[in-house]
C-alpha cells in the first residue's frame, strides 16, 4: 500500500462503525466508508460534534445535517496545489486525499522527463490529476462526461495559479472521445485515468468497469507516442482486485514495449488509532 500520509490541510482523524471523521482545512465531517467494518475503543470525541455529518438514507442516497453554517465552499491546498472543497448531495467533497501519493509520482516522473510532455486525463473528475500535471509542466487533455466537474477542475487549475498552463477541458464520453483521437492520429506521452464502476456518458452512453476496462487501456494503448512516459489507472470498485490491473496492463503494455508495470492499494493513516484506511487500488506502467 502506498499512503498518502503529509497532509497538512486534510486529516483523517478517525474511522469506526462504518464513518470516518475527516478534518478538511479547519472543518469537520464526519461521512460513510463501507470500508470501516470495525470499531474503536478510544475513538475521538469530535464525532459527537462535526461541523457537517452525512446521512445515508435507507432507500438510497442521503443527506447532509450542518451544525454550523458552513461557506458554500472551501480551499484546501498540498504543497502548492489547491483545491475548492464542496460537500455534495452525494457525500463527496470534490477531492479524493489519497490520491496525493499518486500526484507526488506524476509530479515527479513528468519533471524528471526532461522534455515536454503531453498527458491525457480521463474520468478526471475535478482534476487533482490534472492540476498535478499542469504543475509540473505537461500539456494536459482533462475529459470527464460531467460538465460540472470539468468546470470545477478548470476552477482547481484557477485556484492553483496555473491558468498559464495549456490544459483542454472536454466534456465527452471517454470511450467515443479515445477512438476519435486514434482516427485523428493524436498521440500522448502519458495518460491517467480513474474508471467509475458504473457510469453513463452525456448521451448515456453506458459504461460498467468489469466489461470495459481491458477494452479502455487497449484503445488508450493505441494513442501513446512513440516515447511514451507512464500509464497509471487507479480504481475504487469494491472487490476489485490491483493484480487485474496489472494484469491487463502486462498484456498491453509490458509485454509488448517493455517498461515496468506495478500495482498496489492508495491508502490514508488513521490518526486516532493509529490505523490505515484502504481507499482503491491502482496500477502503473512506466517505460
Amino acid at each position: 500500500m502506498i499512503v498518502a500520509d503529509d497532509w497538512k490541510d486534510y486529516e483523517l482523524i478517525d474511522a469506526k462503525d462504518g464513518e470516518k471523521l475527516e478534518r478538511w482545512g479547519k472543518y469537520i465531517l464526519r461521512r460513510p466508508d463501507p470500508q470501516v467494518i470495525w470499531p474503536t475503543q478510544n475513538s475521538s470525541n469530535l464525532w459527537s460534534n462535526p461541523h457537517g455529518h452525512y446521512f445515508r438514507s435507507k432507500s438510497g442516497g442521503g443527506n447532509w445535517e450542518f451544525k454550523i453554517k458552513l461557506p458554500e465552499r472551501w480551499t484546501i491546498s498540498y504543497d502548492k496545489l489547491s483545491f475548492y472543497i464542496e460537500p455534495t448531495n452525494f457525500k463527496h467533497t470534490g477531492l479524493f486525499p489519497e490520491q496525493a501519493v499518486n500526484w507526488k509520482w506524476i509530479i515527479d516522473k513528468i519533471q524528471n522527463a526532461s522534455r515536454k510532455i503531453s498527458v491525457l486525463n480521463l474520468f478526471a473528475y475535478t482534476g487533482g490529476a490534472t492540476v498535478a500535471a499542469a504543475y509540473a509542466g505537461a500539456e494536459v487533455c482533462h475529459v470527464d462526461a460531467s460538465k460540472g466537474m470539468v468546470t470545477w477542475a478548470k476552477e482547481n487549475i484557477n485556484l492553483s495559479g496555473l491558468s498559464d498552463r495549456k490544459v483542454r477541458y472536454i466534456t465527452d464520453d471517454v470511450v467515443k472521445f479515445v477512438q476519435r483521437e486514434y482516427r485523428r492520429g493524436n498521440k500522448y506521452d502519458a495518460i491517467i485515468m480513474d474508471p467509475p464502476s458504473y457510469g453513463r456518458g452525456p448521451k448515456g452512453e453506458l459504461w460498467k468497469i468489469e466489461e470495459s476496462l481491458y477494452m479502455i487501456i487497449e484503445e488508450c494503448a493505441k494513442i501513446l507516442s512513440d516515447k511514451p512516459l507512464f500509464m497509471l489507472v487507479n480504481s475504487y470498485t469494491t472487490g476489485f482486485s490491483p493484480i487485474i490491473i496489472q494484469n491487463i496492463l502486462n498484456v498491453l503494455l509490458g509485454n509488448k514495449i517493455g517498461g515496468k508495470v506495478t500495482c498496489g492499494e492508495v491508502g490514508l493513516p488513521i490518526t486516532a488509532p493509529g490505523l490505515l484506511l484502504p481507499c482503491g487500488i491502482y496500477g502503473r506502467w512506466e517505460a
